[in-house]
């Protein structure tokens, strides 16, 4: 069920233009990689894409804002406790306006139990000036100053119902742009994770980032932005070839398909929607083996409930999603890998 339209504060958006209708997302180039403190170790961050429920094979609608799964964030935030984690809820305008995901998260967030931080979907919040298409769901799509109003009031909307201050930032379907950067660091945002490594969205006007490192890098020459790739790792016998491979198989049919079942090389996320706990596991002892300092784990809050999310459509789905985390935490806690919040993440880098 669809909540009422959400209020939107302030006055209308008169000056801010809409985009051409075509080109992709500029790409950002990757800049230093990140060194952290010595005691850091290895980290792992748990993010979730905390956002409204809407029909992922259907077009981008403004009123597609349901939030009813917020009923399930107690329990799924008592879950990461029990097994070690320490969740960074990314929240959106539609879960902003939610009584339970703001008592629930911010209460966990004020307790030090959790981290909130900032998710940009652009077609449901405001302010409206732009056609509602797949192009301009990618924030950085925007032009500068839509994208940083839209910001703007998201994130004083977040500071207002949970009563902390974000210092991460993920864009919605990945949505980088070339302005996003200084836009996240007017506003003292220290870290951003909307970047995925070995994955293009350019097919629909997003941004391409098959180039990009799975590693933490600074995204400016002061190293006051920290970027965290959404860990995506090649794993197998040919890994150090993936990207090669990758872009080969592109244009050979089912070659991609043969790769991976003969575990030659195969791109792994590391995401319980849609990836095995065997296949995770193999993509952390990749990612291990190639000396990344953070496991960034990611999946979107509307699969911890049935029918929301193409990954879960039955209750044994979502059972599914709590024992991929119970047993990839195991794993890493065995290897030697700890969890991480916000606030560790930022003092390693800047120690």
């Amino acid at each position: 069920m669809h909540h009422a339209p959400l209020p939107t504060p302030g006055t209308p958006a008169e000056n801010l233009s809409v985009p051409a209708p075509h080109r992709p997302c500029a790409q950002v180039v990757p800049g230093e990689r990140a060194q952290f403190a010595s005691g850091f170790g290895r980290r792992m961050l748990l993010t979730i894409d905390t956002e409204e429920e809407f029909d992922w094979s259907a077009p981008f609608s403004r009123q597609a804002t349901g939030t009813s799964h917020a009923r399930s964030f107690a329990a799924f935030q008592a879950l990461c406790e029990e097994i070690g984690a320490h969740p960074v809820w990314l929240v959106d305008w539609p879960i902003a306006h939610d009584p339970v995901a703001v008592d629930v998260l911010g209460a966990a967030a004020r307790d030090g139990r959790a981290d909130i931080g900032i998710h940009l979907h652009p077609w449901v919040n405001p302010p409206f000036a732009e056609a509602v298409n797949a192009r301009n769901s990618y924030a950085g799509n925007l032009p500068p100053a839509l994208e940083a109003e839209k910001f703007a009031r998201l994130k004083l909307r977040i500071e207002d119902a949970f009563g902390v201050a974000p210092a991460i930032y993920r864009a919605g379907r990945y949505g980088f742009g070339p302005h996003t950067a200084q836009l996240l660091k007017t506003h003292g945002i220290a870290l951003d994770s909307s970047m995925r490594p070995l994955f293009d969205y350019r097919t629909d006007g997003g941004p391409d980032y098959r180039n990009h490192p799975a590693h933490p890098w600074w995204l400016d020459a002061e190293r006051g932005l920290l970027e965290l790739p959404v860990t995506s790792v090649h794993a197998g016998a040919l890994a150090r070839f993936g990207p090669r491979l990758q872009r080969l198989a592109a244009h050979i049919p089912r070659a991609a398909g043969l790769l991976a079942r003969t575990r030659l090389t195969e791109r792994i996320p590391l995401t319980p929607e849609g990836v095995g706990v065997a296949e995770a596991l193999r993509g952390i002892d990749a990612a291990l083996e190639a000396d990344l300092p953070l496991l960034v784990l990611s999946f979107h809050s509307p699969s911890l409930v049935p029918g929301h999310t193409p990954y879960v459509q039955s209750e044994a789905e979502v059972a599914a999603i709590h024992d991929w985390l119970r047993a990839v935490y195991a794993h890493c806690h065995a290897a030697g890998v700890r969890s991480a919040s916000v606030a560790d993440v930022i003092a390693a880098a800047r120690g």
